[in-house]
């Protein structure tokens, strides 16, 4: 299934992120995919300040993964965020073990995750950012998740 909700602005974005920290649950991985400058970090901050990091957020583009602790959710303890931009072999992903660190109260937000979903399969949260010309972000969740219908509903009807 299908979701989506747009933002105009920069603050938007990030408020599209924050009201998707109710959607994530323990466990997740959630694959952001689009092109360069599309706001996945901005996304991701936001989604962090839902969780309650108090830390500043930003691209772990050079050192690949950041974990952040969380303090606004009952069952998530860490954020999870990498950057695979810069990844060259899929061994270096499965590597990574994102899948082993969400399974203790982790969550694991991974830009550029369309270099990496092979490596996960379909038991994620595939999230696409899409820019027009008049620099509207359309930001689209696919999963396959059925205990995630109500919570994406909510999300995208904001």
């Amino acid at each position: 299934m299908t979701w989506c909700r747009r933002a105009v602005t920069t603050e938007e974005a990030q408020r599209a992120g924050e009201d998707f920290a109710a959607v994530v649950q323990a466990g997740d991985i959630v694959l952001l995919e689009g092109p360069l400058g599309a706001g996945k970090t901005t996304f991701v901050q936001g989604v962090a300040r839902g969780l309650g990091v108090t830390e500043r957020v930003t691209s772990p583009t050079f050192t690949v993964v950041r974990q952040h602790a969380c303090h606004a959710h009952p069952n998530i303890a860490t954020l999870h965020h990498a950057d695979v931009y810069r990844i060259h072999h899929l061994d270096e992903v499965v590597d990574l073990a994102l899948g082993e660190l969400v399974e203790e109260q982790g969550v694991a937000l991974v830009e550029w995750g369309e270099l990496a979903a092979s490596v996960f399969g379909d038991d994620v949260l595939r999230l696409s950012i899409s820019v027009d010309d008049d620099d509207v972000r359309t930001i689209t969740v696919t999963t396959s998740k059925d205990d995630r219908r109500e919570a994406l509903d909510a999300w995208s009807s904001k």
